[in-house]
């Protein structure tokens, strides 16, 4: 049992940037927007968090920040894709590109610092129960604002008349305009969100998972947070497990190297990578579950008709 509680802790920590990111994602591609910047806008979430934390002493500022920087980030491409009908595809592996340099280069200034990392909730007489305690009640509020994200993703795409219109445009965007909606502005929206989104999972591992900023620190997780979107079929319930799921795989083989297990250190790290390709495979082969669950106008340009 000594070692149930930090690796459990573990598991969590590294499930959480994963789930801001792919949360915001999934309503991207829901609107029938394929974004593949996720990782640049990591990035540049979490140096545009920790410059402005460690600048000014104040976390909340740092995360609304990094908030920020997503959304701009988000903001680029959008205004490419949805607005100049650039190839979507393309310019989500420019954004990703551009994110990492310019991280790169604003982050350089901070090479070394370190900062306090976010507090975590501490509520007397209950965040001191044994094992429940610190794993429920002695978390950071981005690890339950995580979750409470993906159960209001959930709620606003099955309730909601806002959630309808956006899986409307996802799914025939010609249909959506001839009845009034605005196509544009619908998936602008979208992707902003995904933008603030990939933004707080950066600001997580900058501010949180490790308190400190170094060069594409993201490590990948951007583009696993694309893969759960996949291995979710677009269900916010199925992305919380996934999330923890791809977090335990990247967990265990830390633990595993730290147990002298006699396996490469390098088999090892891209283990969570390997992961996702069989996972993507997996799911790829059932084609039919794809398509019912895939936007059907995802990744396509719309022109609106004069």
């Amino acid at each position: 049992m000594e070692w149930l509680v930090p690796f459990t802790l573990t598991v969590i920590t590294a499930s959480t940037p994963l789930l801001l990111a792919a949360s915001g994602e999934l309503i991207t591609e829901k609107s029938g927007v394929l974004n593949l910047g996720v990782e640049g806008m990591m990035l540049v979430g979490a140096i545009a968090g920790f410059a402005v934390t460690a600048s000014s002493g104040s976390a909340i500022l740092g995360i609304a920040a990094a908030v920020i920087a997503g959304v701009l980030m988000s903001l680029i491409f959008a205004f490419l894709t949805l607005t100049l009908m650039a190839n979507q595809v393309a310019t989500g592996l420019a954004l990703t590109i551009f994110g990492i340099g310019f991280s790169a280069l604003v982050g350089s200034k901070f090479v070394g610092f370190a900062i306090e990392p976010l507090p975590g909730l501490s509520i007397p007489g209950i965040s001191a129960i044994p094992i429940i305690g610190p794993i429920l009640f002695g978390q950071d509020f981005l690890v339950y604002l995580s979750i409470a994200v993906v159960i209001g993703v959930g709620w606003f795409l099955a309730k909601s008349r806002a959630g309808l219109v956006l899986k409307a445009v996802g799914d025939s965007h010609h249909s959506a305009h001839a009845i009034g909606y605005s196509v544009i502005k619908i998936r602008y929206l979208a992707t902003m969100f995904g933008g603030a989104m990939a933004g707080l999972g950066g600001a997580y591992l900058s501010l949180s998972y490790t308190p400190m900023w170094a060069e594409n620190m993201t490590a990948g997780r951007g583009w696993i947070a694309l893969a759960l979107v996949v291995f979710a079929t677009w269900r916010p319930g199925r992305l919380l497990a996934g999330a923890y799921m791809f977090g335990l795989i990247s967990v265990m083989q830390l633990h595993a190297q730290g147990a002298g297990i006699h396996v490469p250190s390098q088999f090892m790290s891209m283990l969570p990578y390997l992961a996702t390709i069989i996972v993507l495979v997996i799911i790829s082969s059932d084609r039919a579950k794809i398509r019912l669950n895939a936007p059907a106008c995802i990744g396509q340009a719309f022109r609106p008709a004069h």
